[in-house]
């Protein structure tokens, strides 16, 4: 099989990622994912940064042992604190890409002197992952970021686009320090689900950055870049894989993907 038939390779903590896969569905049709949702560590958001690097290392070894060609991060907190050792165990001839750096340097090129409000996990936030890389890029821009720990549970747990939702999305971002923002990042890849609701909530005044959809537009972009983009559809079929299975679990995925999942459990904490 020649490298651009191989596929990519997403993981996640859990379920969040397959925002950021159904938005790669959408621009890269010719191509064939293989996912692994954590679900046995979720939510990494609570997690030491030395557990999520090794989390990610085990991880991303399984998905270069089914020879994916470029990694996806399509978690903020793992983006945040495991970057380099997701590189490091890839390797140099595979790409990787988090879900931070292009959001970063999307706001950073699109807004000018102005203030950014950014939404996220409390592992997120207190990186300050978003703050120190968009403010170091473009020094006229001045960004704000709150801890949303209620969201992700709430949103897996089919609780969004109802009265109940867009109360807890209205009190988070009520808060003083968002009020005069032009531009909200989503910051964790659960979001992309409330978006509306977020939309709603500011009166469509300011743009919503959607991750998912910014980071489905990088990878395309690095496949041309690297010469690894399919020309044609893949033989392949996209696959799923959870550390730990649940049936709540498959059934969730069709919401975030937009489609029915059939799940595989790898446990890949009982290898060596």
């Amino acid at each position: 099989m020649k490298a651009v038939e191989y596929p990519i390779g997403i993981f996640d903590s859990g379920i969040g990622g397959l925002t950021v896969a159904g938005a790669m569905k959408k621009v890269l049709p010719h191509e064939s994912f293989i996912y692994f949702g954590d679900t046995a560590h979720l939510p990494y958001g609570e997690k030491s940064s030395e557990s999520i690097r090794h989390y990610a290392a085990k991880i991303v070894s399984f998905l270069v042992a089914k020879k994916c060609k470029m990694i996806v991060i399509a978690c903020n907190t793992a983006s945040a604190h495991a970057f380099k050792i997701v590189q490091d165990v890839a390797g140099p001839k595979i790409p990787v890409i988090n879900v931070i750096d292009p959001v970063a340097e999307y706001t950073a090129k699109n807004y000018h002197n102005c203030a950014i409000g950014v939404i996220g996990t409390k592992g997120t936030i207190q990186s300050r992952v978003y703050v120190n890389r968009i403010e170091k890029m473009n020094k006229s821009l001045k960004v704000v970021s709150n801890a949303t720990p209620l969201l992700a549970p709430m949103i897996e747990e089919g609780f969004y686009n109802n009265s109940i939702s867009q109360t807890i999305i209205n009190n988070y971002l009520s808060k003083k320090s968002f009020s005069g923002i032009d531009a909200l990042i989503l910051g964790c890849t659960h979001y992309p689900l409330i978006k509306k609701e977020v939309d709603k909530y500011y009166q469509k005044r300011i743009e919503i950055i959607d991750s998912a959809a910014v980071v489905a537009q990088t990878v395309k972009q690095l496949l041309e870049e690297k010469n690894l983009a399919n020309a044609t559809v893949s033989k392949n079929k996209h696959r799923f894989y959870v550390s730990d299975y649940t049936d709540s679990f498959e059934q969730s995925t069709r919401i975030f993907f937009d489609e029915k999942i059939d799940l595989l459990e790898a446990r890949i904490w009982d290898q060596p």
